[in-house]
């Protein structure tokens, strides 16, 4: 089952919001720290609802940690950038692929980007519009995962 990873999420809700979405899809959720609030913030809890139970969630101090963790594990890194290389929609998702997804300010630093096996990219046709709301991009990016390696039933 793939797994997401948010590197230094900044807003609150937007994790939240993932949280809920992992929760829904069984999907394991890892936090790179630092992060831009508490893991007790309210509006985090909020956008989560009564879902974190749920949520298969891990806590990595730093790219370090959570680097370190990967080793470890079996499976790609996907990351998403509006600057990625390769259409998240012609990537062929592996069970074992770690959808990885920088801040809301600032993306995936440019040095993590270089270690990731593919840099995908969500099309927008608009060229007015720099980039979707994080939470927006994960569920994108999960859902097409999930149904190429049928997942939702």
């Amino acid at each position: 089952m793939p797994r997401v990873v948010l590197v230094n999420p900044q807003i609150p809700p937007n994790t939240g919001n993932i949280a809920r979405t992992c929760a829904a899809t069984n999907t394991e959720l890892h936090l790179v720290g630092p992060l831009g609030f508490e893991l007790s913030d309210r509006y985090l809890k909020r956008a989560g609802l009564d879902y974190w139970p749920h949520v298969k969630l891990q806590y990595h101090l730093d790219l370090e940690q959570f680097q370190a963790y990967h080793q470890q594990q079996k499976g790609r890194l996907l990351g998403f950038s509006v600057r990625g290389k390769s259409c998240y929609g012609d990537c062929q998702f592996k069970e074992d692929d770690w959808l990885v997804f920088g801040s809301e300010t600032e993306g995936l630093p440019p040095t993590f980007q270089d270690q990731c096996d593919q840099m995908l990219y969500i099309p927008m046709p608009h060229p007015e519009v720099r980039s979707l709301n994080l939470s927006v991009s994960v569920a994108i990016g999960l859902f097409e995962a999930l149904r190429q390696l049928d997942h939702l039933h």
